[in-house]
């Protein structure tokens, strides 16, 4: 990506839009970021960032902000990204995800060459009949969200296939301490800040079984741009090949946050597991690493370590005398 690049960004203010604007002004690229209508957080983009309000699901209003933006890269990030919100939301879940995709799609032929990267998940693999799990293995989702990212993806593909340089980014679980409390891995490691202190006695958590293929954040944010630029399009699963249990996750951080007797401060609570769930997904990132060079820095431990230390951060900021 050369500097002065034109790139425009959905998803800007989330966790991975967030590590991804900072990567992009690193490179001195001149981003747009779309943001929702009446986004409180539009105000904490970085002053270079020009924002511009589109409704995901408006396929008007996100073909007016390409035609103003010209893009030469759009990473298109911003989606219903909460499997539980999903179940509560299927609807809208569709129409976002959906809808999005494919205004932004047929708005590439208003910006000639641009380059597409689309956010996809390993929940489109649903239980998926092989592990791990490769870009050729079959679609077969079990969510509303995995439906929904399911289609964006192949339609994606369609698109790649008419000549356009549209690509899939097929991220498994990354997490950083961007991530809000109505994750899962946020949870836990906030939890566990609190049990440390003593400000919590244990952790509720659903199905502690789930197992899942975990790596850092901004790993794979290196990963969308290492797609981007290059020089064909394709579908690249993004992942560390290896994977934990939730239960693993928990004892992890109550670990990092120094708490070596564990013995029920995990529980499972039957409200929290959801109506449909994958057992276990892993990926085999071989293409991304053997074509592209891409490769995950931080391990599972780290990425948990990291996550608890911020955590137990912000819970002394609050009460230095504690």
């Amino acid at each position: 990506m050369n500097p002065g690049a034109r790139v425009l960004v959905t998803g800007a203010t989330g966790q991975d839009g967030s590590y991804l604007l900072e990567r992009l002004l690193e490179r001195d690229a001149s981003v747009t970021a779309v943001t929702r209508p009446g986004d409180e957080l539009t105000a904490g983009l970085p002053a270079q960032v020009r924002p511009r309000t589109a409704a995901l699901d408006d396929a008007e209003a996100l073909r007016r902000v390409v035609r103003d933006a010209s893009p030469q890269y759009i990473f298109h990030l911003g989606a219903v990204s909460s499997v539980a919100a999903s179940w509560e939301r299927p609807a809208e879940t569709m129409a976002v995800n959906t809808v999005s995709t494919a205004a932004l799609l047929e708005s590439m032929a208003s910006a000639e060459g641009a380059r597409l990267v689309l956010a996809s998940s390993s929940e489109i693999f649903g239980n998926a009949a092989e592990s791990p799990q490769t870009e050729a293995t079959a679609i077969r989702p079990v969510t509303p969200y995995g439906v929904s990212k399911a289609a964006a993806h192949q339609l994606v593909s369609l698109w790649r296939g008419r000549g356009s340089f549209a690509s899939t980014a097929i991220l498994y679980n990354h997490e950083s301490p961007r991530r809000p409390e109505t994750f899962v891995t946020r949870k836990i490691t906030a939890g566990a800040a609190r049990i440390a202190r003593g400000l919590q006695d244990h952790l509720t958590l659903g199905a502690l079984d789930a197992r899942r293929d975990w790596g850092w954040a901004p790993d794979y944010v290196e990963a969308l741009l290492t797609i981007a630029d290059a020089e064909e399009p394709d579908d690249f699963i993004v992942a560390s090949g290896r994977s934990h249990s939730v239960a693993d996750f928990a004892e992890a951080a109550l670990r990092a946050a120094g708490v070596s007797a564990t013995d029920g401060l995990i529980v499972s609570d039957p409200r929290f597991v959801r109506p449909a769930d994958v057992a276990e997904m892993v990926g085999d990132a071989s293409r991304i690493r053997s074509r592209l060079g891409w490769s995950p820095t931080v391990d599972f431990d780290g990425l948990v370590q990291r996550m608890v230390a911020h955590d137990l951060a912000l819970i002394d900021q609050a009460d230095p005398a504690r």
